[in-house]
Order: structure tokens, then C-alpha cells, then sequence
């Protein structure tokens, strides 16, 4: 019996191809299906605004913050007059607003009308997500650059604790010790010991280390004890069992400057675009001094208490979308996200940087 001739269906202008792709493809003319998924470019979880001060700024460029120093005590001598002669020193800083930020993108009605998935609502997360991420970075920056600080209360006498740097490991050190879980934990209690000692109230204590650090952490819970041995096996599965060494609670962040670069300085295979990006350098529209990449060179972790930096704010994240004429005019609609804030360092003394090797960073 002869072989039938197959009627090609699915082939364009009676393509011979056997394969799949190109020219001659068989299936050429079948429909692609959408399967209902969009996969989502990732991103970084962002905590940064709720661990420091926060204050909304109205009809000004900047916001003004008191500093009172300590005053003394003393005997009084019978006859003398008390004449008020133990005034405490008063310094300010000022915190200014930095240009407005915007994130946009725009959206042609005829490309949302052929397209089969929507991506208005998702368009509009990235945005908030893209600022979110702008806000914690900045922040980081400037609570490295409040442990390099000196107090702006500095009259004679009266002179407040500054900053703190602690090097993870001791001797010439080297990049490696910012991942030895000891020796994190070394730098933990010698941090906490600096806050007590440097009069920082223990309420709003926390670190932010990357996440490679606080997984060496829970990998190694066996020998460093920072959770109950009856708890170790959970913790070591879920990823999540260090919660807080010498009371200092504990984040991981992406958006920590670690060793010149954002959240990982670490070679991963196939990383893209934007893991393990290096810190910018200052752009035009920064009014806040947040450094230069070089200046976190050796920076490899963060401990501080919430009046370590504060946040102006004139227009918190928000998203914008055009309607009316514009819409008409060019078809589509902006979608828009803006944020006006600045951020710097409050009390230098609630600053904790870790660093990785024996020379510290300068201040900036």
C-alpha cells in the first residue's frame, strides 16, 4: 500500500522542513498559546525607611535637627549664688531634599488592545519597587558615612561620641573574614558593647548584613550557638533562624553596600545586569553628600540604632498615570512614579560600620 501525502497544516507555502525553527519549520503556522504566567523580573526586598527617623517636609528645601549636648553635675557651696552656668552645647545638622526622582514608562493603546496579557498594574509595582530600591540604598550610604563621623557636638570638654568602625577578624584581614560566621559574631557583641558604652539606647537596635553573611550564620548555628539547639534543624531549613545576636535584630539586604558593590561581591554564575552592581558614583539631582563608589571598598555590614540616620521627606513614592488630552494626543498614557526625599546621618554614635580588612574607610 502507498504511503498517504500528508495535507501540511501547519506548513507555510508547502514547506518541506522536518525540524522546528526557521525556514522550514513544520509547525510555522500553529498558534503560540499564552500560558497565564508572566515571569516577573526579581526583586530585592526593601526595609530600610522603617528602621531610621522619617519626617515630612513642607514649604522648605531642608529640615533642621537640634543636638544638645550632656551637662554636669555639681556640689552646691552654702551662700552661693546658683547662676545656671551648666548650659549643654547645642549643634545642628540639616538634611536636604534631594531633586525629584522619577521612574515612567508609556503605554500605547493599541499595543494594550492587541496584547494578550496585561501589564499596566505590573508596569506600575516595578516603579514603586525601582524607587523603594533608590530609597534603601541611599540610606545605607549615609548611615557608612555617620561611622566615620565625628558628633557636631564637639565644644571643649563637651565633646560627643562619634562613629564606630569594627573590623570583622583581626591582624591584616581579608575579604574572606567578612563571611566567617565567628567572626561575625565576634563583631556583634564588640558593636554592642561600643553601643553601650557610647550611651546608644538599646530600643531600635539592628544590623543589615548581605545575605551570603547571615546564611553563614545559619549554616554554621552547630559551633557559634545562636539557636537552641532543640530549634537548629528548623532554623538551618527555613533559612530564617537568626533573629537577633547580643539583642541586635537582624535583616539581609541586596541593597547593602558590600565590598564596592551591592549586596553580593561574591562571582555567581549567569548574575545579569544587576546583581552585585557596583555603588554608583554621586549624580546630578543629589544634594546629600552618599559617597563615591570607592568609599565602600572594604564596608561589609551595617549595625545601628533608628536615630542613626533620618529621611526627608517633601512627596512620598507615588505612582502617577496621564488621562484627558494628553491620552488623546499621543494615544496612550504615561504611567509615572516620583519620590522627593534626601537622607544623611543623624547621631554618628548609633553608627556601626563592619569592614573586612585592617584599614578602615575614611570619611567622606
Amino acid at each position: 500500500m502507498a504511503n498517504a501525502t500528508q495535507t501540511a497544516l501547519g506548513r507555510a507555502n508547502l514547506s518541506t522542513g522536518t525540524g522546528y525553527g526557521g525556514a522550514g519549520d513544520k509547525y510555522e503556522l500553529y498558534l503560540k498559546l499564552f500560558s497565564g504566567e508572566m515571569f516577573k523580573g526579581f526583586q530585592h526586598d526593601t526595609i530600610a525607611r522603617d528602621l531610621v527617623m522619617k519626617r515630612t517636609l513642607k514649604s522648605g528645601k531642608s529640615l533642621q535637627f537640634i543636638y544638645t549636648g550632656r551637662m554636669d553635675a555639681g556640689f552646691h557651696t552654702p551662700g552661693t549664688p546658683i547662676l545656671g552656668s551648666g548650659d549643654p552645647p547645642v549643634a545642628e545638622k540639616t538634611i536636604v531634599v534631594d531633586d525629584l526622582l522619577v521612574s515612567s514608562a508609556f503605554v500605547y493603546d493599541l499595543d494594550e488592545t492587541l496584547a494578550h496579557y496585561e501589564l499596566r498594574g505590573e508596569i506600575s509595582r516595578k516603579i514603586g519597587y525601582a524607587l523603594a530600591e533608590h530609597y534603601d540604598r541611599r540610606i545605607f550610604r549615609a548611615i557608612v558615612r555617620g561611622a566615620r563621623a565625628a558628633h557636631p557636638v564637639s565644644a571643649t570638654g563637651k565633646v560627643e561620641p562619634g562613629g564606630t568602625q569594627i573590623q570583622i577578624g583581626t591582624g591584616a584581614g581579608t575579604t574572606a573574614d567578612a563571611l566567617d560566621s565567628d567572626k561575625i559574631v565576634a563583631a556583634f557583641f564588640e558593636a554592642a558593647a561600643v553601643l553601650d558604652e557610647k550611651g546608644v539606647s538599646q530600643d531600635g537596635r539592628v544590623a543589615v548584613l548581605s545575605p551570603r553573611q547571615y546564611y553563614s550564620l545559619v549554616e554554621n548555628v552547630a559551633s557559634n550557638a545562636l539557636i537552641n539547639r532543640d530549634e537548629q534543624g528548623t532554623g538551618l531549613q527555613s533559612g530564617q533562624g537568626i533573629m537577633s545576636i547580643a539583642g541586635i535584630k537582624i535583616y539581609r539586604s541586596m541593597n547593602l553596600p558590600f565590598l564596592g558593590k551591592y549586596g553580593t561581591a561574591s562571582t555567581i554564575d549567569n548574575a545579569g545586569s544587576f546583581v552585585g552592581a557596583d555603588v554608583e558614583a554621586t549624580v546630578t539631582g543629589e544634594n546629600n553628600p552618599y559617597g563615591s563608589a570607592t568609599d565602600f571598598d572594604t564596608s561589609c555590614g551595617l549595625i545601628f540604632q533608628r536615630e542613626a540616620a533620618g529621611v526627608v521627606e517633601t512627596i512620598g513614592p507615588q505612582v502617577q498615570v496621564t488621562s484627558g488630552d494628553v491620552s488623546v494626543i499621543y494615544q496612550g498614557d504615561v504611567i509615572l512614579g516620583r519620590l522627593s526625599m534626601g537622607t544623611d546621618y543623624l547621631n554618628p554614635a548609633a553608627c556601626v560600620e563592619l569592614h573586612a580588612t585592617s584599614t578602615a574607610g575614611s570619611a567622606f
